[in-house]
């Protein structure tokens, strides 16, 4: 899926081995991951 925040678009996919949500920046290819979908997109966008 495609989500679009105010100050980016990212994609978010489940690892079934990890049991973890990782998120990806449409734009600069940046990833983060969490065990909620908010913890992912924070950890993105502090690798952002």
């Amino acid at each position: 899926m495609t989500f679009f925040d105010k100050k980016m678009d990212y994609r978010v996919t489940f690892d079934l081995d990890e049991n973890i949500f990782i998120v990806y920046s449409t734009d600069t290819k940046h990833q983060g991951s969490g065990i909620t979908i908010e913890q992912a997109i924070d950890d993105l966008k502090k690798s952002a």
